[in-house]
Order: structure tokens, then sequence, then C-alpha cells
């Protein structure tokens, strides 16, 4: 891991600083993080990421905030989907300064493109239901026969909390979609339809390699989709093993150390519909208690910081051991 930004003061004279970069200071995910990271003893500001300056020089570049230099420990990065790439670029230059961040710029892009995310954990192992990219209108009635006929589900490959998700009963009403999403320069997916899971699916919360929390997710009314922010309902679960390590690789392959992981429940087992890089903490905390999850990531914060400062240590006794031995040879 890379080393601390260095910084004016020592560590011993205040606290770590830790900025989460959010637009919405309101919002409960980001209230609830910077709540529990200061009960951890971090120094939080909450600074939007459009509002950011980056400056690339010699150096290797700086972050600039109303025109002062941005400087901190450790960065939690909460991109929402409308300014991915922006977001990837800032979170990418503090990774380049050494600071910890949570989560980095690949885990974000990877999370945030469905068809590269399903790519990967495929690779790794790791189930999905059949998913295809049409390109063109006319190959869509090949597609769905392909993921298992309709219905199916019609996505954007951008989007998130459900939005830009269909369910097509009929070939006709998914050529629609597609023809659709494609005049609007949108990259539409034909995906496999699980009906046992129709309604509901269950979202582990991975941190720092390990599944903390888990609920199931059910749609409200007729609703096919189960997000939290569509009125579903939510409630605590026990998951397996198998669902557990599934969660775990998944976050794993896509670079992320928060991950909210949604897996259907179908016949053959679980299967990985998508992974959050920005999970929501309300709908999951509301059913094992507020702060629970946000805690946990305070203290993978304060893990990541003890290794930094450790390797920094090592570092700097590897440097002085090999000054010490060059001196030395200087009267051989």
């Amino acid at each position: 891991m890379k080393g601390l930004k260095k910084c004016r003061r020592s560590a011993q004279d205040m606290d770590p600083r830790l900025i989460v970069l959010s637009r919405g200071p309101g919002l409960y995910s980001t209230k609830q993080l910077v709540k529990e990271a200061e009960n951890e003893g971090w120094a939080v500001r909450v600074v939007d990421p459009m509002k950011l300056t980056v400056l690339i020089d010699d150096e290797g570049g700086r972050i600039y905030h109303r025109g002062w230099p941005l400087e901190c420990e450790a960065v939690i990065p909460r991109i929402g989907h409308s300014i991915t790439r922006r977001g990837v670029t800032i979170v990418r230059q503090f990774e380049r300064m050494g600071v910890i961040v949570i989560n980095e710029s690949d885990g974000i892009a990877n999370s945030r493109d469905k068809l590269v995310a399903c790519q990967l954990m495929v690779e790794a192992g790791v189930p999905v239901p059949i998913t295809a990219n049409v390109g063109a209108w006319e190959d869509t009635v090949r597609a769905v026969n392909q993921v298992g006929g309709t219905p199916c589900v019609i996505k954007s490959n951008e989007g998130t909390h459900g939005s830009g998700v269909f369910l097509a009963h009929t070939e006709q009403q998914a050529r629609q979609l597609v023809y659709q999403m494609l005049e609007r320069d949108m990259h539409p997916l034909v995906q496999e339809y699980i009906q046992e899971s129709h309604g509901q699916d269950i979202r582990a919360l991975v941190v720092g390699g390990k599944v903390v929390a888990a609920m199931r997710r059910k749609a409200h009314g007729s609703e096919f989709r189960s997000n939290f922010h569509l009125g579903g309902s939510v409630e605590h679960v026990e998951i397996s093993d198998r669902y557990i390590e599934i969660a775990c690789t998944a976050a794993r392959t896509l670079g992320l150390d928060l991950a909210g992981v949604d897996m259907l429940e179908s016949r053959s087992g679980p299967l990985v519909l998508e992974v959050n890089s920005s999970p929501g903490l309300e709908g999951i905390e509301s059913v094992v208690g507020e702060g629970f999850v946000a805690a946990e990531v305070a203290r993978l914060l304060n893990r990541r910081l003890e290794e930094s400062q450790r390797d920094s240590e090592a570092s700097k006794s590897t440097e002085m051991t090999e000054a010490g031995s060059e001196a030395s040879g200087i009267y051989d």
C-alpha cells in the first residue's frame, strides 16, 4: 500500500483527516458515515466532488477546494451515477497522492458498467444471469432467445436504484424497449428473467472482504424491482456460506472495499444481479441497527490507516539501513 501523503503536522498532534465525497451531505448514508468515523477519532469533512479542481504537475498533482489544497489521510467516495466519469477522475487523483480510498477508482468504474462487471465476475467463477449486450435492435429477438425467451429483463448498461430496468413480456415489447434505448444513445442489455425470484432479491453488504449484514428486499405490489428507493420492504436475513462466498468474491473481483451485492435466489443457487459501489445504508441499517454498517466502514478505515503507518515506518527503516550500509562501505 502507498504511504500516507506528507503533511506539515505529525500524526501525533492531529486526528486523521477523512474526506467524504458526496453531493448530498444531508443524505442518511453520508450522515452515518460522518458520525461513525468521528466516533472512531477521524476529523471529517463532506465535500462536493464536482467543486474540486485537479492540478497535474511534475510532483504528480494536487486537488484544490475553493482555492486551497485539499489534504487528508483517507477518502470515502459517494459517487452518484450521473457524475461517475468526473468522480472517478477525482478519486484516481487521490490515489496517486497516496491517500487511503474506499472505494478506489477502478472498482467504481467496474461496478458502474454492468456488462464489464458481468464479464469480470464470470471470469472469476461468480454466477450471473445470462446477459446479452445488444448493439442493433434487429438482434433483439436472437438475444431474447439466448437468455431463455420472454419474459426477459431489458435494462440500461448504466443505471442505479432500478432506473432503466423493464420486464418485457413479449418479443415485440422487448424490441420496442431496445429500440427506444438505442435511440437515446443508451446501451441496452437483455437479461435472463428468474421467475422464482420475481420481486425480491438479497443484498449483502461487504466491508473489507467480509459480509457484515444482509437483507431480503421485496417489491411493493406488482412491481418486480425490489429496490428500497422504489418503496420495497426489507427484512434481515441470515445467508448461507455459499451466498457469503459469492458476495465476497464479487466485491473482490470488481475491486471494492465497500459493496452492496444484489443476488437473486434461483433454483440453481445465487446469481449476482448487480454490485453497487455506493450502496445506500438506510435500508440495511433499518433492519440491523442505525450506524451498524457505517461503523464497520469506520473500523476498516482505522485498519487501513494502521497498515499504511506500518508500511511507512518499515520503508523508513529500510532506507536508513541501506543508507548506513552505503556509508560504512566508504571505509571498507
